[in-house]
């Protein structure tokens, strides 16, 4: 199989495990909510993103796969609150990251974005459906049996936070009252 397809697969079964994932908990109804003002953001968030997670991989791989989640949860609470006004900003990401760092990036988006108060449920319930996705996705990454800091280590580990990327969208967009119409 040729790399790019590999990556292609790859991406694909992790989203459908992922989706399936939040669909048993309650997060998601089968349908993977997406807007493409959001994907094309994509690359920028990857990138400034890249430079902070990748370092952590080794240490604390949860978090390293983890926070990407949140990240997507925090742009789609941006789009649905004044996607205007976001749009403009050159790194949605830093306004995640920046408030509080990225060891606590997690409890930023939980409370300042979502509005979540910590001793709430959703914002335990929160915390709990990243942690079940980020192992879900690392133990995907360390199924592939892919050689450590290798090339296809690098690939496999954005396309992971892709797909992470693109459910903590979709949770999020379910959670403000978005849902699928299939256009007629």
């Amino acid at each position: 199989m040729e790399q790019q397809e590999y990556l292609d697969t790859y991406q694909q079964q992790l989203t459908e495990q992922l989706l399936r994932l939040c669909t048993q908990k309650g997060a998601l109804d089968r349908q993977l909510l997406e807007t493409p003002d959001l994907e094309e953001r994509w690359r920028d968030i990857a990138s400034a993103y890249m430079a902070d997670a990748v370092k952590e991989i080794a240490q604390y791989p949860d978090a390293a796969l983890g926070w990407m989640m949140y990240v997507g949860m925090a742009v789609a609470h941006f789009w649905d609150e004044d996607w205007a006004r976001h749009s403009r900003r050159a790194c949605l990401y830093a306004a995640v990251r920046d408030p509080r760092g990225f060891d606590c990036l997690d409890e930023y988006v939980r409370e300042e974005v979502l509005g979540f108060p910590p001793s709430s449920a959703h914002y335990a319930a929160t915390e709990d459906l990243v942690r079940q996705c980020a192992r879900t996705a690392l133990d995907k990454i360390r199924h592939e049996g892919i050689e450590p800091q290798s090339p296809m280590a690098f690939h496999v580990y954005v396309r992971s936070i892709h797909a992470l990327f693109r459910i903590g969208v979709a949770v999020e967009l379910k959670r403000l009252g978005y849902k699928f119409e299939p256009m007629i």
